[in-house]
């Protein structure tokens, strides 16, 4: 786990194949397979629909079936660490900096956010393609990114993701069966105006199956269409549709769940201790927030580091704009200093939310308590509640992983997140070029070289599997050169 703490660059996508490789298909020193095919997906769905760091859970989760808390959070420190350690020292370094610092400095760090919004919009659409399984999800990913290009609260992203689950909850339990009875109904009346007969009550009564036929209750059949020669587009679960010899084929050949060593399960009830103590924490330090008037910075920086940590979905990406407007708008960090840190979180090892780390050492920098103080502050404070619900959801997932209306929340929760992906896009762009004059950045596209170092690291690292640190660092080389042809 050491090794990976060192190695995974790039966010949450990349993050992700490299956990699949090392635990899933064992390629990894040990060659072990920690957790199979289906455990590996349903541990993705299930911290892609908490808030928090998603690999940085999913390396938690894994770590905690296979050795115990103990041997969880020894693997989350090990792999966030790394990089955690590279962001203080920045933060040490970006405070001896002067206030204007050379041209071709900010011609360095434009580079590198250029090819850093380059990844992020890889990652996602990578994400979009994984979230994207029918219309009604490609709807939700669009519905999230327009709406989160349009306003921007701190209760906004939340509610969107609850929308999106209630969506895809009501398509699949209600609407769904009425839309095809619909459908059935238009294209019976149709064909009996056109053929002469009376088709409508034989093809609404063959095409459109009862309630009880849908199986919601049975996450494994999967609805699908049948072939567009059917005069009915009606859904039928795929053993039915495929016939016994089909589907009992298809059952032998399904991963089955891996078998989570007992010694380390964690009971129901001390899953949703845990979950009702953060809820009561959470409760509490929103509360004192909201109520003293005079409080500590520590307080408020660990406050802030916690509503973040709690309310954020879509991971590193999402997270970027939230914490510039907790951390940047009340003047605890400039602008200058929040890009700089912007620039270089890409080019190290570890989750994204590491960039808290630097943001809180430079939130007490101009106090008398340590820096380092604020660091763990900031790190603790983020980290902590996706962490926590992430083990206590996993002690009922056991119990709720066959119900169909939980996978149809967690389907609309994914892709209303994954759609407010492409708004960090958006937002990261438009203060992605630095300047002397323009601390709190310029869009890219004032600069024509800069969307250009953006499409190249997109391509770059999608097509040609080139590893995100060495697209980013190709970005600060093509920074230099845009400098030194222009000479500004």
């Amino acid at each position: 786990m050491w090794d990976l703490g060192f190695t995974a660059f790039g966010g949450p996508p990349v993050h992700f194949q490299i956990l699949h490789r090392r635990f899933v298909e064992g390629q990894g020193h040990f060659g072990a397979k920690w957790i199979d095919e289906q455990t590996y997906q349903e541990l993705f769905a299930i911290c892609q629909a908490l808030p928090g760091p998603a690999s940085t859970k999913m390396v938690f989760c894994i770590a905690l079936m296979h050795a115990g808390f103990a041997g969880a959070v020894w693997a989350f420190l090990l792999w966030s660490l790394p990089g955690a350690a590279g962001m203080y020292a920045l933060s040490l370094g970006v405070q001896k900096m002067p206030d204007r610092l050379p041209a071709i400095v900010y011609a360095l760090l434009s580079g590198m956010n250029a090819s850093t919004v380059g990844i992020i919009a890889l990652a996602a659409v990578q994400l979009a393609e994984k979230a994207i399984k029918d219309r009604i999800t490609r709807i939700l990913v669009i519905f999230g990114a327009c709406a989160g290009l349009c306003y921007n609260a701190l209760w906004y992203f939340p509610v969107l993701i609850a929308i999106g689950g209630l969506v895809t909850f009501v398509w699949d339990v209600w609407l769904r069966q009425r839309v095809a009875k619909m459908r059935a109904s238009y294209v019976a009346k149709r064909r009996a105006r056109t053929e002469g007969g009376d088709a409508e009550e034989t093809v609404a009564s063959e095409q459109v199956p009862p309630a009880e036929q849908i199986q919601l209750e049975r996450p494994e059949a999967v609805k699908r269409r049948l072939p567009a020669g059917n005069s009915a587009d009606r859904i039928l679960p795929v053993e039915e549709e495929r016939g016994p010899s089909r589907s009992s084929e298809r059952r032998n050949t399904e991963p089955t769940p891996a078998a989570t060593p007992q010694a380390h399960t964690i009971s129901i009830k001390i899953g949703l201790s845990l979950t009702a103590l953060f809820f009561l924490s959470f409760l509490v330090v929103m509360v004192i927030r909201g109520t003293l008037p005079s409080r500590a910075l520590a307080y408020d920086l660990f406050s802030n580091m916690y509503l973040a940590g709690t309310i954020i979905f879509g991971g590193g990406p999402v997270v970027i704009p939230l914490l510039r407007s907790y951390v940047v708008d009340p003047g605890w960090v400039s602008p200058r200093n929040f890009l700089l840190g912007l620039a270089m979180i890409q080019a190290f090892p570890g989750p994204n939310f590491n960039f808290s780390v630097y943001l809180g050492a430079l939130t007490l920098a101009a106090t008398r308590i340590p820096t380092i103080f604020g660091a763990v502050l900031a790190f603790v404070g983020i980290f902590t509640p996706g962490l926590v619900l992430a083990v206590g959801v996993q002690s009922i997932w056991q119990v709720v992983r066959t119900k169909a209306w939980v996978l149809s929340l967690l389907r609309g929760i994914n892709a209303a997140a994954v759609g407010l992906v492409f708004t960090a896009v958006y937002r990261l762009w438009g203060i992605g070029y630095l300047t002397a004059e323009s601390n709190d950045g310029k869009s890219l596209a004032e600069e024509p070289w800069w969307v250009v170092v953006a499409a190249v690291t997109y391509a770059e690292t999608a097509w040609f599997d080139v590893p995100p640190a060495l697209a980013i660092i190709f970005g600060a080389v093509l920074g230099v050169g845009w400098y030194g042809a222009v000479g500004s």
